[in-house]
């Protein structure tokens, strides 16, 4: 690529491969925050639903070890039930709101900061502030609190970057220290890694809060996020070869991040960068929109799914992530890296569009199957982003990647929870449905980059075999 063409002047002559093998792996700690989120996510929602249902006098019977209650078509009329979806549902909004807000700031400051002092302080402050965020969590299930405290709890996580920051910082080390060649299966390695955490913490969680209720499960989680800022601090290597002091609170990490999209002297890269960026977007946006209407989807009519199956589910979503590896890895043997993610998002669309239609728990679980490949598009595009900026760019480009994720948590949060309880009386799968539709955007998007970039490698080779030589 143009932007790789001139070697940034603090390169070694050590090859990157051999600087792979000498630093700890990031994954462990990748898996630890992942641990943590995973246990919180469905169990922060279901504690909603409990707490909030009481509070309005229903009794929310689906969410414990019977779906008495929730069986009939009845169910669906039920004014209360419905005032009760759409509370939580909005109190999830409130929160994730609360969340992008304040780490959209720190994730490109951070971010982009760790290109000059590193990537172990972008890594250690997060998992951190994990950590402070369950701790007060807890506190509010052991003194029954207002739950706006989750609000207050996920705001100071979002000052020390949240957990959208230390996907930054994995991703930046993982960057750091591999080849160019290998750096898409990489960095799907590392995206597992994710999909592993989380189905551990989905069967996990559900069957721990189905036998002891909600406290012990986020007493593992707030131990996973103080253990991940343990190993950050103490057992992970630095992977920034040439560190430089730098201050923190400057623009010019802001403007990092800025002249990456628009260096006139990458004049190819800009547009592809800021299409790869918008294919992104739409895609984790779906992503984050259906995951976060999951568990409100099964725990209603008709499929009244108690905790134990809500986590079964949960845990076959993540499983996708090992899936999409395994699948990606054989597809590569064949099929450029771009068809392969064309692939994942027709394994997703198919997907959602069972899901849409779900009304038995088999066909559930079917659509959580025919998802097996949904995750192979994003290790691809976060892989030739990478390969289209400098090595010492790595952090702020992952930064503006991790803005980006966190605008998609606004907006799917925005769009699919606000839209969940807007279509209940017509059709209660209708915003994965919407997804499906959504995801055709970046399938259009990479196939035409592909077929572009074929063109234009075919013209240069016409060119350059027309050419004399000259003796």
């Amino acid at each position: 690529m143009a932007a790789m063409a001139a070697p940034p002047p603090a390169e070694p002559p050590a090859p990157p491969g051999r600087r792979r093998l000498s630093l700890p792996a990031v994954e462990p700690l990748l898996f630890l925050a992942t641990l943590s989120l995973g246990l919180q996510g469905p169990l922060a929602t279901q504690y909603l639903w409990d707490r909030l249902g009481a509070e309005h006098g229903y009794s929310n019977s689906n969410s414990t070890d019977s779906s008495s209650g929730c069986g009939d078509g009845n169910a669906t009329a039920d004014p209360l039930r419905q005032e009760v979806e759409a509370l939580v549902s909005h109190w999830n909004l409130y929160i994730n709101l609360g969340g992008f807000f304040v780490s959209l700031f720190s994730v490109t400051l951070l971010g982009a900061w760790s290109d000059s002092v590193g990537r172990r302080p972008a890594l250690i402050l997060p998992a951190a502030g994990m950590a402070l965020q369950t701790a007060i969590y807890l506190l509010v299930m052991y003194l029954e609190l207002h739950v706006a405290f989750f609000l207050l709890g996920r705001i100071l996580s979002g000052l020390t970057g949240d957990y959208n920051l230390i996907l930054a910082g994995c991703f930046s080390y993982v960057a750091d220290t591999s080849e160019r060649r290998a750096r898409t299966f990489r960095v799907a390695i590392l995206e597992a890694c994710l999909g592993t955490a989380g189905m551990v913490a989905s069967i996990g969680g559900g069957q721990w809060r189905k036998a002891q209720g909600y406290i012990n499960p986020f007493w593992l989680a707030f131990a996973a996020s103080l253990a991940a800022t343990l190993y950050a601090a103490f057992f992970l290597r630095e992977s920034v070869k040439q560190k430089r002091e730098a201050k923190l609170f400057t623009l010019s990490h802001y403007k990092a991040v800025f002249r990456l999209y628009t260096a006139p002297e990458q004049p190819s890269s800009r547009w592809k960068l800021a299409l790869y960026s918008l294919a992104f977007f739409l895609i984790v946006t779906v992503h984050f929109g259906a995951r976060d209407i999951y568990v409100l989807y099964e725990l209603g009519f008709p499929l009244c799914w108690a905790s134990d199956l809500i986590g079964y589910g949960s845990a076959a979503s993540y499983l996708a992530y090992l899936s999409s590896l395994a699948g990606l890895r054989l597809l590569q043997l064949c099929l450029e890296d771009t068809w392969v993610a064309e692939i994942g998002l027709l394994s997703n669309i198919a997907g959602l569009v069972v899901m849409s239609l779900a009304t038995t728990t088999p066909l559930m679980f079917t659509g959580y199957g025919i998802l097996f490949l949904s995750m192979a598009a994003t290790p691809v595009i976060r892989s030739k982003l990478s390969k289209l900026v400098s090595e010492t760019e790595q952090g702020a480009l992952f930064a503006s990647v991790a803005c980006v994720e966190g605008l998609c948590s606004l907006v799917s949060t925005g769009v699919f929870n606000s839209l969940y309880p807007a279509t209940l009386h017509f059709m209660r799968g209708f915003p994965f449905l919407f997804g499906a539709i959504i995801l055709l955007i970046p399938a259009a998007i990479l196939g035409w980059i592909q077929i572009w970039d074929s063109k234009h490698d075919y013209n240069h080779f016409q060119e350059a075999s027309l050419t004399p030589t000259k003796d």
